[in-house]
């Protein structure tokens, strides 16, 4: 089943040149939108900050997740198997399939911003879905390690959130550091004048 899905998404990759290139843009480029989201946000006010951090803590935890279940767990690339459609930029043959960085980053981020913010959240989460199906249709991917990378990143996110007693003295720290330090810069600038 997981391979016939594959098929029907993949079969499409090579065909529409400008389909292919919107594919490979989205997969290799939406964690720019992601870091700039969580930069804009960051620059609002205290509770946007603390959510700009919730969400790098969980892509920090689904980052090292990620890293551990790839010490102990290979499954072989699709574009291993003959007849599959493989888009550039082409990953190593000895990088497992399972999991997805590129998924379990984009569900972390937008489920933690998404406990918050719906709206932008929801975007987000519509984003890290077409990131997952940009990784299958370039032929890394299977549909079960895109499923189950999303639920890395999103039950990772649960988690951190669940976990918020332990975060939150660390994420107050970060933030009264970032105000004391911009108070500094300000007291600075002003006794130069």
């Amino acid at each position: 089943m997981d391979y016939r899905i594959f098929r029907a998404i993949n079969q499409f990759a090579g065909r529409y040149r400008l389909l292919d290139m919107m594919v490979i843009i989205f997969s290799q480029k939406v964690r720019y939108l992601f870091l700039f989201i969580l930069i804009f946000m960051w620059f609002r006010d205290n509770s946007h900050k603390k959510i700009t951090l919730y969400a790098i803590i969980s892509a920090g935890v689904s980052m090292v997740l990620n890293k551990i279940i790839k010490l102990f767990y290979f499954k072989p690339r699709p574009f291993l198997n003959l007849g599959t459609h493989l888009l550039s930029p082409f990953p190593s043959k000895k990088n497992s399939s399972f999991p997805s960085k590129h998924t379990a980053l984009a569900f972390a981020a937008a489920t933690s911003v998404m406990f918050y913010k719906r709206f932008l959240g929801s975007m987000m989460y519509l984003s890290a879905i077409l990131t997952g199906l940009s990784r299958i249709w370039m032929g890394q991917h299977y549909p079960l390690d895109i499923l189950a990378s999303s639920l890395l990143g999103s039950i990772t996110s649960i988690v951190v959130k669940m976990t918020g007693w332990l975060w939150n003295p660390i994420i107050d720290r970060i933030i009264q550091a970032y105000h004391d330090y911009c108070s500094r810069k300000n007291h600075q600038g002003k006794s130069s004048n």
